[in-house]
Formats: C-alpha cells, structure tokens, sequence
C-alpha cells in the first residue's frame, strides 16, 4: 500500500492508503476524499478530479499528457502543478506523496 497525503481546500489534511495500480481519483473515491468529484469515472472527459501535486513530486508523477492538458483548459485555478487525479497511478515510488485540492471543480 502506498500512503497519499490530501489537503483539502481549507487546510484539513487526510492520509490515506492506495492501491497499487489503482489511481489516485480511485483511491480518493474509496476513502471518500472531499473536492473530488469524478463525474467521468475516470475516463479523463471532465476536470472534475483536479488536484494540485506538491512540488516535491512533480518529477514523479511526470508530465501530463495531451488529453489530460485538453481537459485540464475546462478545470478550476490551473496552476503548474495541476493534473487530474484520474491520469496518475498510485506506485510505491509515490508513498508519501503530498496533494491538495482545489476549493472546487470544473
């Protein structure tokens, strides 16, 4: 299991346990993460699972891809470190791995 750090939009942080292979929208689903809503299921056809990775993992998490940028123009507060939560896969070089989410979605 691999552990992910959420800290919502008002500052309340959550850690929780990922499966491996799962991704990190799955993963915020199952324990029920607040400010991520996955209107797609993770199909990448909405920005409803946007978060915003702390600076420390943006090399691991690597860039993201065309789709994910389309997708990323309709999401709320873009910032450098913006992807959607449903294009990373939860992996063991991930644990300890810090988000935040935005106070709403796209």
């Amino acid at each position: 299991m691999t552990s992910i750090t959420f800290t919502d939009s008002k500052g309340t942080a959550r850690t929780v346990e990922g499966e491996d292979g799962a991704t990190i929208m799955e993963t915020a689903i199952r324990h029920r993460v607040p400010e991520i809503v996955a209107e797609c299921g993770g199909a990448c056809a909405c920005a409803t699972c946007h978060i915003y990775i702390d600076e420390a993992w943006m090399a691991k998490v690597g860039k993201p891809s065309g789709m994910e940028e389309d997708m990323l123009d309709f999401a709320y507060d873009v910032k450098p470190n913006s992807r959607l939560s449903c294009q990373i896969t939860v992996s063991a070089a991930l644990d300890g791995m810090k988000i935040t989410t935005p106070d709403r979605q796209g």
